[in-house]
């Protein structure tokens, strides 16, 4: 029987953990075997990280590009468009900044400097990180907003720190592109449609070979650390946890409350299908029937706003997605910044946070989304994107857990545009 992608790189963790614990044991840890394995290994990580990268610039323009298209049509732009959107926006920054805010409580990358030395390599220094953080100041407020509106949309294209120009070329042009006659409109959205379906599939293969590059990053990360890997990581997994409760229970109950007026616990008890379904597949695409039938039927929404809210917020709505890259990011900038004794400023956060929202709707709905994401976002903040391997062990569980999240804020937002629209659900407060 074929193992799923997340068993098979399970098992490559595992593998991991076992080949570095045997050299360990057999004290040939500093052989010339181990050494030729970490040099066979750290080929393998950077040609899956590499692989990774080639993908990021086509699979983002043409992606967003697909995703807002149709927002540029006045018939599809009316009043629950306009609310809908601005609920995903504002539901997805303050989902950001939550991570923002309990990343730099709880500090999980805060450790010694001989243990961010073995997480991250002795040579792996950034230079682009400590230029960026050692000249930080209020001017690059600034020039954030500059670097949206780049002078040359092709040399953006190829500068990692041009990325959110990028982006922001894309989602004005994907807007315009609604206000084309019909006939253009319909050639644009074969075009673009057809070469985010091309790239999701190129990304898809890359993706299978995820198993082997995992191994690669990992293992000589473990080689170097022995477990002493294993705090800081457990760190980052608690926070990644308390921010996603905090948003489950505090952001979204307090949405419910305030926003739909309707009874909390009785939403949450209904929707506990769509939350298991959810957790189990960390899908939001496979979970959609479910979330359909539980919100009209359990919580009362119309079917109206139903089916216009929840299939696009499965594509564009994802906080909780945006709240682990945020989080990721951050984590890996605290590993580095003692490794170098900079730490990443305001304004490096701020881009961050715009980034991980921006990146978490630009690739929702492909494999692996978060980790194509996360590249992009480390490459703008000067952070080698080989980092994103110290985080691999934890992946699979918060993927389900931030996916709950995720489909989770699409009921609650069902629920308060359907209130707005004067509909009754079926346990309102008043």
């Amino acid at each position: 029987m074929k193992l799923k992608l997340h068993s098979q790189i399970f098992v490559a963790l595992l593998l991991s953990v076992l080949v570095a614990m045997a050299l360990k044991v057999a004290n040939v840890h500093d052989s010339s075997f181990a050494n030729g394995l970490v040099s066979v290994c750290d080929f393998l990580g950077k040609f899956f990280m590499n692989a990774l990268k080639m993908v990021v610039v086509p699979l983002i323009v043409s992606s967003i590009i697909s995703g807002v298209m149709g927002l540029g049509s006045e018939r599809n732009f009316g009043r629950m468009a306009f609310k809908t959107l601005a609920f995903y926006v504002v539901s997805g920054v303050i989902a950001v900044v939550v991570g923002l805010f309990v990343v730099n409580v709880m500090r999980p990358g805060i450790v010694s400097v001989e243990t961010a030395q073995n997480i991250l390599g002795q040579a792996e220094r950034s230079e682009a990180f400590i230029e960026k953080v050692s000249s930080s100041n209020a001017q690059d407020m600034v020039e954030i907003f500059l670097r949206m509106v780049p002078p040359n949309i092709i040399e953006a294209a190829t500068d990692n720190g041009q990325l959110l120009g990028l982006i922001t070329f894309s989602l004005i042009f994907g807007f315009f592109i609604g206000k084309l006659p019909e006939s253009q409109q319909e050639l644009q959205k074969e075009l673009w449609e057809s070469v985010q379906g091309v790239m999701m599939m190129v990304t898809d293969l890359i993706i299978r070979l995820a198993p082997i590059g995992v191994f690669g990053l990992v293992t000589p990360i473990i080689l170097r650390t022995g477990f002493g890997l294993f705090y800081p990581v457990m760190m980052f997994f608690l926070t990644v946890l308390i921010s996603l409760a905090i948003n489950f229970f505090l952001v979204m109950g307090g949405m419910l409350h305030f926003f739909g007026r309707v009874k909390v616990i009785e939403h949450y008890k209904a929707m506990a299908p769509v939350l298991l379904t959810s957790f189990s597949t960390a899908s939001s695409a496979s979970t959609l029937p479910v979330t359909i039938e539980a919100v009209e039927r359990e919580a009362g929404v119309s079917n109206r706003t139903a089916s216009f809210m929840l299939p696009l917020g499965a594509t564009i709505n994802m906080g909780g997605t945006a709240l682990y890259e945020c989080t990721v990011v951050i984590f890996i900038a605290q590993l580095y910044g003692v490794l170098n004794g900079y730490q990443i400023g305001l304004v490096d956060q701020i881009l961050v946070v715009m980034l991980s929202w921006l990146t978490s709707i630009g690739v929702a709905g492909i494999p692996a989304a978060s980790l194509v994401a996360i590249t992009v976002i480390l490459g703008v903040v000067g952070l080698p994107v080989e980092a994103v391997g110290v985080v691999w062990v934890t992946d699979r569980i918060l993927d389900m857990c931030r996916t709950m999240v995720n489909v989770f804020s699409d009921t609650v937002g069902a629920v308060i545009i359907d209130r707005s629209e004067g509909e009754r659900t079926a346990y309102p407060l008043d």
